[in-house]
């Protein structure tokens, strides 16, 4: 066949077909009569914001038919938007969002008119903003609230109606500000207010029942501070699905809307609606309550330390495995590594060496090297997701720190591990789980975690977990007792924080509210925590964090190596070795919905005990940890044989507001060692 004969065959392009108002928007026809959609085609709406809702609003409007728009925004786009900003793509970053919004709607109807407002609303252009339109919706920032009262003020002299729809959560808050009900100023109460007790108001009023509380998932991502509070796209979405369907029975008359003082809330989440009437809207008494109650909470938020307001993210594969694998775990969350980069995909790794200070870093810092371990394994992980395979190995000790090579070696073969999705979820539960027991499935897939070179012993009997929770019962009253260790917990134990990036939150640490305040003032100085130990004892903190546990949980569980390994390289080695195991065998049970305490406090004063190392100058202690020893050797093994213990099972709740966060991640590099 010719060349001329196949191009011949070849299927014509096809010709783009003219644009038609009525073939567009024809299968809006049955839910609006014919004259409604030409009705729909008549009017203009006024969006401030091409946000977060501001951007559905409009193009949801737009696939309804409308015909003209005003829109307004100042800002560009940038990453953080893509979450929840129907503009918010790779090829719009650093485009204006009005600009964008604008294409988009026009591609649904090019004979769509829009006037634009590229430098938002302001007090020169509120009234040629709402010049023409038939409604206003309210796509504001929620910390805008000036000019927010001002168009509204503006609306309801003009008798336009207006609309705001507030994602909340996983849910829409509506209102409806008409003729026939309360103004915006009446209902919300800002006049007179300062600026936090503003937010409050607004905050109460555009979701008054509250029903996003009981789901959110971390607090302190409502950064008043900083103006920055959580949003999902799921609420943007139902913002704009709520509004439009209130927009078209207002434009068209179709049917009653009930203005404020109703508040509309459906919460997708919780698959609820409420409808709500507060007949003075924030001057209610029980709002007024709310409000002080939230304000109070605010503040508190507000006191507490803050991250800065620009954050690094990183720049390079890299920088991005190791942002990723920080989330690794370490003893007291010390985070004992700084990482040292090499090159493009290589890594030199230091791990500080603080056996020489630290009472829990027993055997020459053994606890150090298994959370090396763990490391390591979180960064094959995290590797794994770039299409990256790892290689390492140990480089020796020098200068008070190991050292440890990282090399990850591109492989389009890789495919991303499925633990790596439970790095940054997996924590340590220091509280009483449930008392079920383990399935044989749960437990064929722990111990296929750990290699041939390790043994793992379950002690899962009430008895068996009585008798170690009365052994680490014993090895916390050595702790508690002793200078050496009342340093460290003085050190890593952050009272102000929830989310502590560099020690262990006090609310984390399995103690009730009572004992909590009584240790934390035992805290201030060695003379109280010595006053307290000499007249109450340390049995109210030995039961909290010990025996109700221990008893509450699945099992115990020791990890051994099965070749005890003399100490030096060898034995650094299989420790490096163990600690990815350890890691891979916590997030198979953070997979699996298990929680896990680790209990290496009880391995340190046991070895002291068998080797008689005098741990610290309190005589006392260490007599109880030769005595610790011996019972210990009983239970577990000889001193040595067990590098790893903790407790595991099932949790009374999920979630883990409460817990230790880390470092940035630029923070946890160093400069190059010179060669």
């Amino acid at each position: 066949m010719s060349a001329e004969a196949e191009q011949a065959e070849e299927p014509e392009a096809p010709h783009p077909q003219p644009f038609s108002y009525d073939a567009a928007f024809d299968r809006n026809i049955g839910w609006f009569t014919d004259w409604e959609q030409q009705s729909l085609r008549a009017k203009r709406v006024a969006i401030a914001g091409m946000g977060g809702v501001g951007g559905f609003h409009l193009l949801t409007l737009a696939r309804l038919g409308v015909g003209a728009f005003s829109i307004a925004d100042l800002d560009h786009f940038e990453t953080a938007n893509f979450n929840r900003q129907i503009g918010a793509t790779v090829t719009t970053l650093g485009r204006p969002k009005a600009e964008v919004l604008e294409e988009m709607a026009r591609d649904i109807n090019p004979d769509v008119r829009i006037t634009r407002f590229d430098k938002g609303v302001d007090d020169t252009n509120i009234a040629s903003f709402l010049a023409g339109a038939d409604l206003f919706i309210d796509g504001f920032d929620f910390f805008v609230l000036n000019i927010r009262r001002k168009v509204f003020a503006r609306c309801a002299e003009l008798g336009v109606p207006a609309l705001t729809a507030a994602p909340v959560g996983m849910g829409v808050g509506l209102l409806a500000f008409t003729k026939e009900g309360m103004s915006f100023e009446d209902y919300f109460r800002f006049e007179g207010q300062p600026e936090l007790r503003q937010y409050v108001h607004f905050l109460l009023g555009v979701a008054p029942r509250g029903l996003h509380r009981s789901y959110l998932a971390d607090p302190s991502r409502l950064d008043f501070g900083n103006r920055k509070a959580p949003s999902t796209v799921i609420g943007c979405e139902l913002c704009a699905s709520v509004a439009a369907a209130a927009a078209v029975k207002l434009m068209l008359k179709r049917g009653k809307v009930l203005p404020a003082p109703y508040h509309h809330h459906y919460d997708a989440y919780l698959g609820k609606a409420v409808v709500t009437k507060l007949r003075r809207g924030n001057a209610g008494l029980l709002q007024r309550i709310k409000a002080d109650k939230v304000q109070r909470v605010f503040e508190d938020m507000l006191s507490r330390p803050r991250p800065p307001e620009t954050v690094s993210y990183p720049a390079s594969v890299l920088h991005e495995i190791v942002d990723f694998a920080r989330w690794a775990p370490s003893g007291d969350n010390a985070q004992p590594w700084r990482f040292e980069v090499l090159g493009n995909d290589a890594l030199a790794v230091h791990i500080a060496d603080e056996s020489a200070h630290n009472v829990y870093e027993y055997r020459g810092g053994e606890p150090t090297l298994i959370s090396a371990g763990i490391l390591l394994e979180t960064l094959r992980l995290s590797a794994t997701r770039f299409q990256r395979r790892m290689a390492w190995r140990y480089d020796g000790h020098s200068d008070g720190s190991h050292r440890l090579l990282v090399h990850f070696i591109p492989d389009e073969s890789v495919v991303p591990d499925s633990l790596s999705a439970y790095v940054p979820a997996r924590s340590v539960n220091r509280w009483p789980y449930r008392m079920a027991p383990l399935g044989a499935e749960e437990k064929t897939l722990l111990e296929g975690a750990l290699g041939p070179g390790l043994r793992l012993s379950w002690h899962e009997t009430l008895g068996a977990r009585w008798a170690i929770a009365r052994l680490n019962g014993r090895a916390s009253d050595i702790r508690l007792r002793i200078p050496e260790a009342y340093a460290i917990h003085q050190r890593i134990i952050d009272w102000r924080r929830d989310r502590s990036p560099t020690g262990i939150p006090a609310r984390a640490i399995g103690l009730d509210a009572m004992t909590l305040r009584i240790m934390k003032w035992a805290m201030r100085d060695w003379g109280n925590a010595r006053t307290l130990n000499r007249f109450a004892g340390t049995g109210a903190a030995v039961l909290q964090m010990d025996y109700l546990p221990g008893l509450c949980s699945a099992a115990y569980f020791t990890v051994s190596l099965a070749d005890q390994a003399n100490m030096g390289e060898k034995r650094t080695q299989a420790l490096l070795d163990a600690g990815q195991s350890v890691q891979r065998f916590w997030l198979i049970a953070t997979k699996l919905g298990l929680a896990m305490q680790p209990c290496l406090a009880t391995l340190a004063f046991a070895h002291y005990g068998a080797s008689g190392v005098p741990f610290t100058t309190d005589q006392n202690a260490r007599k109880a940890a030769a005595k610790l020893a011996s019972t210990a050797a009983k239970l577990i093994g000889p001193d040595g044989s067990v590098i790893f213990m903790g407790r595991i099972g099932w949790p009374r709740a999920q979630g883990n507001l409460v817990r230790s966060t880390r470092r940035p991640f630029e923070q946890l590099f160093r400069a190059a060692t010179p060669t």
